[in-house]
């Protein structure tokens, strides 16, 4: 079995009037995990995901999902989708919509209604699915949508903007569930516009910008040139022990010492060092840019007259390794 359940390549779409909103898109997905696309409003996102479930008709695609041709009939019967925007009848119930559409995806009547009840368990709704949709608040109708999503049993799930108008506990829960599913095996494919939501979940991510992938790749991956030790210190440092340090490599400020790297181990002679002159270690942190920094830097923040982009990253909070 492929560890890539999605492997696309120069996929474009051009509407009428010329408009492109794909511009050769490339792109592939673990299996497995949580995968982000990130993008400005108009970047060809949601054009991008209803092209993969066959809801758009590309101009040019060519590539796979779950080893079968983008497109496949009997493929998308393995896919979930939650829409964004996603609108159910306001005269039905919670459960009914789940099993409505388990109606249609073919499962029996019996199947559906068990179906219909650890779904809403499991999404949180169980004492709500029998009052109807019209009486849901906007993260109680979100919630349906991802059970909706999972009447099938996919092992791809598209979510489109999922945690749009859920509150601060509805998105920490919503999480856990989105976690829940990757650790139940199903590939989660979120588009999203929530950065920090997305930092903390997603193992992998794609950025795009006017149509095309800008960048892709784990987290990790992506940020590892900014990546550093950061260590704050009390005490006067010699202008002797400065000059060592500085020579190793690192940059002093104050009292704030940093080494770039995310390898640790040239920083311990540095520590032994700055201890056998009696200087107290306050705090050290390993510090990398954030998912919206990175972000940022791949597509540019829109300024007067133009793009404007960061040259350097900044100095954000990281994991504390002393303190």
């Amino acid at each position: 079995m492929s560890d890539i359940v999605i492997d696309i390549a120069d996929v474009r779409k051009k509407y009428r009037g010329g408009v492109e909103a794909l511009r050769g898109v490339s792109l592939q997905v673990p299996r497995g995990g949580i995968f982000g696309l990130l993008g400005p409003n108009g970047a060809g996102k949601s054009t991008l995901v209803k092209i993969l479930t066959s809801i758009v008709r590309p101009t040019r695609c060519s590539g796979i999902m779950l080893g079968a041709p983008i497109g496949d009939k009997a493929t998308l019967a393995r896919v979930g989708y939650l829409p964004e925007h996603a609108r159910f009848p306001e005269y039905l119930k919670g459960g009914e919509v789940i099993r409505y559409v388990a109606g249609l995806t073919g499962i029996s009547r019996t199947e559906a209604g068990q179906k219909a009840g650890q779904l809403l368990e499991m999404v949180g709704m169980q004492d709500w699915g029998k009052h109807k949709m019209a009486t849901y608040s906007k993260g109680m109708k979100q919630r349906i949508g991802l059970a909706q999503a999972l009447v099938n049993d996919p092992e791809i799930v598209f979510l489109d903007e999922p945690t749009d108008g859920v509150d601060p506990k509805g998105r920490l829960e919503m999480r856990n569930l989105l976690q829940r599913m990757r650790d139940d095996g199903r590939t989660v494919f979120i588009n999203s516009h929530l950065l920090g939501e997305l930092e903390m979940i997603c193992d992998s991510v794609a950025i795009m910008d006017k149509g095309e992938i800008v960048q892709q790749g784990t987290i990790a991956e992506l940020t590892e040139k900014s990546r550093r030790y950061e260590l704050k210190t009390r005490g006067t440092i010699s202008e002797e022990l400065k000059h060592k340090l500085i020579a190793a490599g690192a940059e002093i400020e104050a009292d704030t010492m940093s080494m770039v790297g995310s390898d640790p181990a040239p920083i311990q002679p540095m520590l032994d060092a700055l201890r056998a002159e009696k200087i107290t270690i306050v705090e050290l942190r390993e510090v990398r840019q954030s998912l919206e920094e990175l972000f940022m830097e791949s597509v540019g923040a829109a300024g007067v007259g133009g793009t404007q982009k960061r040259s350097t990253p900044p100095q954000l909070p990281g994991k504390e390794l002393v303190k």
